[in-house]
């Protein structure tokens, strides 16, 4: 079997990445691999588990590319970063006709690598392959996990002394074209090349869009989509540098990212934020700020007269919050079982302040409150009842309340990775049993599902609201 890789990035904009080949692991081995997206890309996963298969999977293949991008870190501008450790294998078309990226993280040095070892740890591979699965299966543009593998080696430790198992992560995404692509350009290159970057993003990605300023309208509204269903989920991103803002509309690199347990505008999980930069109540606006970059690297190519091309970018931006909003309202309306339309955004803003007020588990709540149970997570369930009573009033009585309930059912997750959950499966495979992290790629595969072998991941835990994530991947 073969199916050969095309370069088609670097062949258009070649200056924005460098030949650069994957080091070969010396004891690779499977950990997981995912099954379904290999058949969808035309893959067997007979094929992937043999000796060719794990040649491409370990990168072992011609033609490979490290790619160069920039990027604001916690908004301070960085004009080198790049794939440190990682390298694209390239790029295929799906047999849906989609055209995906295959990408190698923990792959070694580059020359983007800034001073580290370019490798890559098992529980952060693990943990964007269970992020990226849980998303995918909720409806969220993002990328996924097509394998997860063991090198065989010991790897200096992100965090502590005790060195960890080296790992791999073969990623499947629409592109790696990110906001900081274009900030590199515009910073390093010249016009043209920023000119036929956005010609070969549109071809790729947004093809009806026209011209620079088509194109910032198209990645805005892609991100006010995704944004709004991250802030419905309860996803907290935790590092939303511009460098991790894809240009396809998909979410990226999950590093230092976590699920609410409590409902908590103010929620942080990242080791790293320290400010709470990236908190869970800021990410709508983080992503138009992150969107205001992005404008900034194309308002040369908008037009000749910049004062103009300025006016018209903003005018532009000045649409995210009404596109944010209306994707926010119609999957909150979804959430709820109500029609969408006026009304819902304020009901969803009450039970909002009610859940951050008494610590109501925000997935917990929008399952039972299907079910009809909700209000036994409240300690004083008064002002829920009271609240209650206006949801009543916009779904309705009768067969309406009934179909309203099918609904939720299927919108409100029963699983998510919950973050001890979560941590204790990467645990177990850090000490050599991948089990309870293959228990959890199962049970966010399909998290609509009441299933009795997953109803230990079902609630919190213990410990789950001073959770730290690190930023590993």
């Amino acid at each position: 079997m073969e199916i050969s890789l095309e370069q088609s990035y670097a062949a258009a904009i070649p200056e924005l990445s460098v030949p650069w080949r994957a080091e070969v692991p010396p004891r690779p081995e499977l950990v997981w691999l995912n099954e379904e997206l290999a058949r969808e890309l035309g893959y067997s996963p007979d094929w992937l588990r043999g000796e060719e298969g794990l040649s491409l999977l370990t990168g072992q293949i011609d033609g490979t590319t490290a790619q160069a991008y920039a990027g604001h870190q916690f908004g301070s501008p960085n004009p080198q970063l790049g794939d440190g450790r990682a390298v694209l294998l390239g790029d295929l078309v799906d047999t849906r006709g989609n055209r995906r990226d295959l990408h190698l993280k923990g792959a070694g040095r580059t020359p983007f690598a800034r001073g580290g070892d370019g490798k890559a740890p098992l529980g952060p591979m693990l943990r964007e392959a269970v992020i990226g699965e849980w998303l995918h299966a909720l409806g969220v543009p993002t990328t996924r996990a097509l394998a997860v593998l063991s090198t065989g080696e010991r790897i200096a430790p992100r965090q502590g002394v005790t060195p960890e198992p080296g790992a791999l992560l073969v990623r499947v995404a629409a592109s790696h074209l990110r906001v900081g692509t274009f900030e590199h350009a515009t910073w390093n290159l010249d016009p043209e090349v920023r000119e036929r970057l956005v010609e070969y993003t549109i071809q790729r990605h947004h093809p009806q869009a026209d011209g620079p300023l088509g194109l910032l309208e198209a990645v805005t509204r892609a991100q006010a989509e995704l944004v709004a269903q991250w802030m419905l989920a309860g996803f907290v991103h935790g590092v939303l540098n511009t460098d991790n803002v894809t240009l396809s509309g998909e979410g990226i690199d999950y590093g230092p990212c976590a699920v609410l347990d409590v409902h908590r505008r103010g929620a942080v999980f990242s080791s790293i934020d320290r400010g709470g930069r990236y908190a869970y109540g800021n990410q709508p606006g983080i992503a138009l700020w992150n969107l205001s970059r992005f404008a900034e690297t194309l308002v040369p190519l908008i037009g000749e007269e910049p004062n103009l091309a300025v006016e018209q970018a903003t005018a532009v931006l000045e649409q995210y919050e009404g596109w944010y909003q209306e994707a926010y309202g119609r999957g909150l309306a979804a959430k709820l079982g109500i029609p969408p339309g006026e009304g819902v955004q304020e009901l969803g803003a009450e039970l909002f302040a009610l859940l951050e007020e008494q610590q109501v588990d925000h997935t917990g709540l929008f399952r039972r409150l299907g079910e009809g149970s909700a209000a036994a997570l409240f300690r004083d369930s008064a002002p829920f009842e009271e609240w209650k009573v206006r949801l009543q009033g916009m779904r309705g009585d009768g067969p309406r309340a009934e179909a309203a309930r099918e609904g939720m059912a299927r919108v409100n997750p029963v699983i998510v990775p919950r973050n001890v959950h979560l941590d204790a499966a990467l645990r177990a495979a850090h000490l050599g049993d991948p089990g309870p992290a293959r228990t959890m790629l199962d049970a966010v595969s399909r998290p609509f599902e009441l299933r009795p072998e997953h109803a230990h991941l079902e609630g919190a835990g213990d410990g789950g609201e001073h959770f730290l994530t690190f930023c590993g991947t």
